[in-house]
Protein backbone atom coordinates (compact mmCIF):
# COMPACT_ATOMS: atom_id res chain seq x y z
CA UNK A 1 0.00 0.00 0.00
CA UNK A 2 1.32 3.31 -0.91
CA UNK A 3 1.45 6.28 1.55
CA UNK A 4 -1.28 8.38 -0.61
CA UNK A 5 -3.58 5.18 -0.61
CA UNK A 6 -2.91 4.99 3.67
CA UNK A 7 -3.46 8.60 3.84
CA UNK A 8 -6.72 8.53 1.97
CA UNK A 9 -7.92 5.82 4.06
CA UNK A 10 -7.34 7.15 7.15
CA UNK A 11 -8.94 10.31 6.06
CA UNK A 12 -12.01 8.69 4.81
CA UNK A 13 -12.22 6.72 7.71
CA UNK A 14 -11.99 9.95 10.04
CA UNK A 15 -14.84 11.70 8.10
CA UNK A 16 -16.70 8.34 8.85
CA UNK A 17 -16.25 8.92 12.58
CA UNK A 18 -16.98 12.84 12.03
CA UNK A 19 -20.10 11.66 10.73
CA UNK A 20 -21.10 9.67 13.42
CA UNK A 21 -20.55 12.72 15.92
CA UNK A 22 -23.45 14.84 15.16
CA UNK A 23 -26.30 11.54 15.73
CA UNK A 24 -23.87 10.87 18.55
CA UNK A 25 -24.25 13.85 20.19
CA UNK A 26 -27.69 14.26 19.54
CA UNK A 27 -28.73 11.14 21.44
CA UNK A 28 -26.49 12.34 24.19
CA UNK A 29 -28.32 15.27 24.39
CA UNK A 30 -31.92 13.73 24.52
CA UNK A 31 -30.91 12.34 28.05
CA UNK A 32 -29.45 15.83 29.02
CA UNK A 33 -32.20 18.09 31.52
CA UNK A 34 -30.99 21.79 32.61
CA UNK A 35 -32.32 22.40 35.81
CA UNK A 36 -31.71 26.50 36.16
CA UNK A 37 -31.60 27.87 40.16
CA UNK A 38 -31.11 31.36 40.73
CA UNK A 39 -27.12 30.61 41.18
CA UNK A 40 -26.83 29.16 37.50
CA UNK A 41 -27.60 26.14 35.57
CA UNK A 42 -27.32 22.43 36.72
CA UNK A 43 -27.07 19.88 34.14
CA UNK A 44 -28.08 16.34 34.33
CA UNK A 45 -27.79 13.47 32.48
CA UNK A 46 -30.45 11.49 33.00
CA UNK A 47 -29.79 7.28 32.96
CA UNK A 48 -32.12 5.27 30.67
CA UNK A 49 -29.82 2.60 30.62
CA UNK A 50 -30.19 2.29 34.47
CA UNK A 51 -33.74 3.36 34.87
CA UNK A 52 -36.30 3.46 31.91
CA UNK A 53 -39.48 3.72 33.96
CA UNK A 54 -38.50 7.00 36.29
CA UNK A 55 -36.74 8.40 33.25
CA UNK A 56 -39.60 8.74 31.34
CA UNK A 57 -41.53 9.63 33.63
CA UNK A 58 -39.49 12.70 34.65
CA UNK A 59 -38.81 13.48 30.96
CA UNK A 60 -42.42 13.24 30.97
CA UNK A 61 -43.37 15.22 34.39
CA UNK A 62 -40.20 18.12 32.47
CA UNK A 63 -41.81 18.46 28.82
CA UNK A 64 -45.28 19.79 30.76
CA UNK A 65 -43.14 22.50 33.23
CA UNK A 66 -43.71 20.70 36.09
CA UNK A 67 -41.17 21.35 37.79
CA UNK A 68 -40.56 24.94 37.50
CA UNK A 69 -40.75 27.18 40.25
CA UNK A 70 -40.80 23.54 42.86
CA UNK A 71 -39.11 24.35 45.75
CA UNK A 72 -35.71 22.05 47.44
CA UNK A 73 -37.92 21.17 50.47
CA UNK A 74 -35.82 18.97 52.09
CA UNK A 75 -32.18 19.97 52.11
CA UNK A 76 -29.79 18.22 54.78
CA UNK A 77 -26.11 18.81 55.00
CA UNK A 78 -23.22 16.63 53.81
CA UNK A 79 -26.56 14.36 52.44
CA UNK A 80 -29.19 15.75 49.69
CA UNK A 81 -31.32 18.24 48.34
CA UNK A 82 -34.24 17.03 47.30
CA UNK A 83 -37.57 18.66 45.05
CA UNK A 84 -40.27 17.62 42.59
CA UNK A 85 -43.20 18.15 45.33
CA UNK A 86 -45.86 20.79 44.29
CA UNK A 87 -46.88 20.52 47.96
CA UNK A 88 -43.78 21.80 48.90
CA UNK A 89 -43.89 19.62 51.94
CA UNK A 90 -42.80 16.32 51.06
CA UNK A 91 -46.00 14.62 50.41
CA UNK A 92 -46.64 15.49 46.86
CA UNK A 93 -46.70 14.15 43.48
CA UNK A 94 -47.88 14.54 39.81
CA UNK A 95 -50.99 13.15 38.64
CA UNK A 96 -49.11 10.41 36.48
CA UNK A 97 -49.04 7.05 38.16
CA UNK A 98 -46.50 5.68 40.81
CA UNK A 99 -43.17 3.93 38.97
CA UNK A 100 -42.48 0.54 40.28
CA UNK A 101 -38.27 0.23 41.80
CA UNK A 102 -36.14 0.28 38.85
CA UNK A 103 -32.78 -0.56 42.04
CA UNK A 104 -29.37 -1.06 40.50
CA UNK A 105 -26.13 -1.56 41.83
CA UNK A 106 -24.89 1.96 40.61
CA UNK A 107 -23.53 3.95 43.30
CA UNK A 108 -25.22 7.02 44.81
CA UNK A 109 -22.15 9.54 45.29
CA UNK A 110 -22.29 12.88 45.00
CA UNK A 111 -24.35 14.25 42.18
CA UNK A 112 -25.86 10.98 41.93
CA UNK A 113 -29.96 11.78 41.17
CA UNK A 114 -32.60 9.60 42.58
CA UNK A 115 -35.85 9.21 43.15
CA UNK A 116 -37.36 9.57 46.49
CA UNK A 117 -40.59 7.48 47.05
CA UNK A 118 -42.12 6.81 50.41
CA UNK A 119 -41.31 3.20 52.81
CA UNK A 120 -43.07 1.89 49.82
CA UNK A 121 -40.31 0.71 47.17
CA UNK A 122 -42.66 1.27 44.21
CA UNK A 123 -44.19 4.13 45.07
CA UNK A 124 -41.73 7.28 43.30
CA UNK A 125 -43.49 9.36 41.41
CA UNK A 126 -42.12 13.11 40.49
CA UNK A 127 -39.79 13.97 43.62
CA UNK A 128 -35.81 13.32 43.39
CA UNK A 129 -33.17 14.33 44.95
CA UNK A 130 -29.35 15.00 44.40
CA UNK A 131 -26.73 13.33 46.63
CA UNK A 132 -24.15 16.30 47.97
CA UNK A 133 -22.15 13.68 49.66
CA UNK A 134 -21.32 9.57 49.09
CA UNK A 135 -24.54 7.91 50.52
CA UNK A 136 -23.91 4.09 49.88
CA UNK A 137 -26.13 3.63 52.38
CA UNK A 138 -28.91 4.00 50.15
CA UNK A 139 -27.69 1.77 47.47
CA UNK A 140 -29.77 -1.24 46.08
CA UNK A 141 -33.20 0.70 47.86
CA UNK A 142 -33.48 3.95 45.89
CA UNK A 143 -33.61 4.43 42.07
CA UNK A 144 -30.91 5.90 40.35
CA UNK A 145 -31.90 7.78 37.60
CA UNK A 146 -28.83 10.24 36.75
CA UNK A 147 -26.18 12.58 37.45
CA UNK A 148 -25.03 16.04 37.78
CA UNK A 149 -22.30 16.46 35.04
CA UNK A 150 -22.05 20.12 35.89
CA UNK A 151 -23.25 22.98 38.31
CA UNK A 152 -22.93 20.83 41.62
CA UNK A 153 -21.93 23.68 43.02
CA UNK A 154 -25.17 24.96 41.99
CA UNK A 155 -27.18 22.69 44.43
CA UNK A 156 -24.33 23.43 47.11
CA UNK A 157 -25.51 26.94 47.38
CA UNK A 158 -29.18 26.06 47.47
CA UNK A 159 -30.61 26.83 51.20
CA UNK A 160 -30.75 24.45 53.73
CA UNK A 161 -32.65 22.43 56.25
CA UNK A 162 -30.52 20.83 59.47
CA UNK A 163 -30.42 17.35 60.20
CA UNK A 164 -32.77 18.01 63.31
CA UNK A 165 -35.49 19.55 60.82
CA UNK A 166 -35.09 16.18 58.80
CA UNK A 167 -33.75 18.88 56.06
CA UNK A 168 -37.19 20.94 56.12
CA UNK A 169 -36.16 23.96 54.89
CA UNK A 170 -38.17 27.41 55.66
CA UNK A 171 -38.36 29.85 52.77
CA UNK A 172 -36.80 27.04 50.16
CA UNK A 173 -34.99 27.99 47.04
CA UNK A 174 -36.75 26.49 43.93
CA UNK A 175 -36.16 25.26 40.62
CA UNK A 176 -36.62 28.14 38.34
CA UNK A 177 -36.97 26.18 35.36
CA UNK A 178 -36.22 22.84 34.21
CA UNK A 179 -35.91 21.65 30.72
CA UNK A 180 -34.77 19.01 28.61
CA UNK A 181 -31.56 20.02 26.51
CA UNK A 182 -33.03 18.57 23.14
CA UNK A 183 -36.30 21.04 23.28
CA UNK A 184 -34.58 24.40 23.01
Amino acid sequence: MTHSTTTRRLALAALGATAALPALAQSDKADLVYLDTKGGRVTIRLRPDLAPKHVAQIKALVKRGFYDGLVFHRVIPGFMAQTGDPKGNGTGGSDLPNVPAEFTATPFRRGTVGMARSQDPNSANSQFFICLAESSFLNNQYTVVGEVTSGMEQIDKVKKGTQANNGAVSSPDKIVKMVLADAG
